[in-house]
């Protein structure tokens, strides 16, 4: 009975290994020469803002010998309203659309919501892993995502090597993608001033001036090394370093930072400049431990890069067992994060603009707080449905010294609050 438990939570920690490395565990494999689906519909919604529903259906087969191939496709729609980055004011603002034709309006006390955010997403990705022996697995993949005004084609290779009688696994995986970015109106000329049309003649030609090429692109290269060690019949143990180069078009096109007065009024605003190229580290721990029946998932991440973020992220779940054959799974994470170098929340008129800056709030100093709980079921013949409902709050934090004239009547770190529901379906 201890060896099937252990069995079963080394599965379970082999699969989250396997999804850090972005390839698929053999846990969810059925009987060889059968394919199992996994399917799921989740739903996100940030209040005021951005809404998403992702559908996902994956179906793998066994074809014996730990063999194994995988299929995933999804299909994601978003609509709703995103900030722009410019501030609050106490009168309504007026901004170009990204396209130049048209205009969209905040009201004075409001942030700045751009609100024609609407796009759809399909990405289909494909892995194959295999035993090379009885101690090295691997495991290769291919993965094609594309949206209005993006597009990623990716490719993935892993290898692991057991030791110790299976009780160490040491894990190396590789990832490289090539996306392509062609926003709405072409990519605007960094730090460039927004042109608002007021009526005046040669509207298009300043507008022109400030785009740039129509479609850019950006390079990624992941590697990451880890180590499963089973510690005892009900305990596993994992870490893992990771490590990403990013180079390219990291810029958003659609955001912009305010040039405000003395008196915090807008003066103007300009586009985002982003660096050219980002180095990404991180480090994992994981630890699972199952007792009589329940399991406890406990995890932290520590993430930094040479944009002056870092981050500590703690993740704690309890399966809590209700006999038979359901579940509750209680969740909480926690994360906390560092600004960027160049985030800036606006610039006061007459200081100089650095080369790079952005107001995404994404990039600022925050933190994060997810509540949720899971409920699950298993059915006849291996079947299995569970439903999880979550709750989202981010505070941005203020790091500005001096807040001039109105700004300090405005909310200018507003919280973004989200809904997160998800169904899944196994058979």
């Amino acid at each position: 009975m201890q060896l099937k438990k252990q069995k079963k939570i080394s599965h379970a920690l082999t699969a989250a290994t396997c999804s850090l490395l972005g390839i698929n565990s053999s846990e969810s494999l059925g009987e060889e020469g059968d394919w199992t689906f996994d399917s799921a519909v989740l739903y996100y919604s940030e209040v005021d803002r951005v809404s998403a529903v992702e559908p996902v259906i994956s179906a793998t087969r066994d074809f014996g010998d730990e063999k194994a191939l995988n299929l995933k496709l999804v299909f994601d729609t978003l609509t709703g309203a995103s900030a722009n980055g410019a501030t609050p004011s106490d009168q309504p603002q007026t901004f170009t659309r990204p396209s130049g034709r048209g205009s969209y309006a905040s009201e004075a006390q409001e942030t700045p919501l751009d609100d024609t955010f609407k796009d759809n997403r399909f990405a289909l990705s494909s892995q194959w892993e295999q035993a090379v022996n009885r101690e090295y697995r691997t495991g290769f993949g291919i993965n094609f995502s594309t949206e209005y005004d993006y597009s990623s084609l990716s490719a993935n290779a892993n290898l692991s090597r057991d030791f110790n009688k299976r009780n160490t696994t040491l894990n190396a995986g590789l990832s490289v993608a090539y996306d392509t970015i062609s926003p709405e109106g072409d990519i605007p000329v960094g730090l460039s001033s927004m042109v608002i049309n007021t009526g005046q003649a040669d509207y298009r030609s300043e507008f022109n001036t400030t785009r740039g090429e129509g479609e850019d692109n950006k390079d990624t290269l992941d590697l990451i090394f880890g180590l499963t060690q089973v510690i005892d019949r009900n305990t596993i143990m994992q870490v893992s370093y990771a490590y990403s180069d990013v180079s390219g078009y990291l810029t958003d096109p659609y955001k912009i930072v305010s040039i405000v007065g003395d008196d915090g009024r807008p003066f103007e605003y300009r586009y985002e400049q982003r660096p050219d190229s980002r180095n990404k580290q991180s480090l994992y721990w994981q630890a699972k431990h199952q007792f009589e029946a329940d399991i406890i998932d406990l995890s932290y991440r520590y993430f930094w890069d040479d944009w002056g973020i870092t981050s500590h992220t703690i993740d704690l779940r309890y399966r809590w067992m209700l006999g038979g054959r359901q579940y509750l799974e209680p969740h909480i994470r926690y994360y906390d994060q560092s600004e960027a170098d160049f985030y800036r929340r606006f610039f006061i008129q007459g200081e100089s603009l650095p080369d790079q800056v952005s107001a995404d709030y994404r990039l600022g100093s925050m933190s994060a707080l997810t509540i949720g709980m899971k409920y699950g079921m298993a059915l006849s013949n291996e079947q299995q449905l569970s439903l999880r409902l979550e709750y989202y709050l981010q505070s941005n934090h203020n790091t500005e010294s001096v807040i001039p004239g109105i700004l300090n009547d405005m909310e200018l770190y507003p919280d973004v609050e989200a809904i997160i529901v998800q169904f899944s379906y196994k058979f």
